[in-house]
């Protein structure tokens, strides 16, 4: 019996975007939100290779283009992370460990 499934085409990889861009992205990401990272590294909440990872994740992150344009609109007060950003759970995560 012959195999009807549609075949899947394999995804090619998405190219890695800069990592000093992503770097800064990630910072403004958290000023936005209310997340500080520093205090968080301070506290041990967030280690420098948690804070990498962080930045890798945003690098490979399919929504660039839109976050980029979420953070350039100059809203002023804290908002909450985009549903699109794939940094969102660490962020939240971080808030409330650094609220306890």
């Amino acid at each position: 019996m012959p195999d009807r499934r549609p075949k899947q085409t394999p995804r090619r990889p998405r190219p890695l975007g800069d990592r000093t861009d992503h770097y800064w992205r990630v910072l403004r990401m958290a000023r936005a939100n209310g997340t500080d990272l520093v205090a968080a590294l301070d506290q041990g909440h967030l280690t420098s290779d948690d804070w990498a990872g962080m930045v890798q994740r945003c690098r490979g992150c399919a929504w660039a283009d839109g976050c980029r344009r979420w953070l350039d609109d100059p809203e002023q007060a804290l908002r909450d992370t985009p549903h699109d950003c794939v940094n969102r759970a660490h962020f939240a995560s971080l808030r409330n460990r650094l609220q306890e």
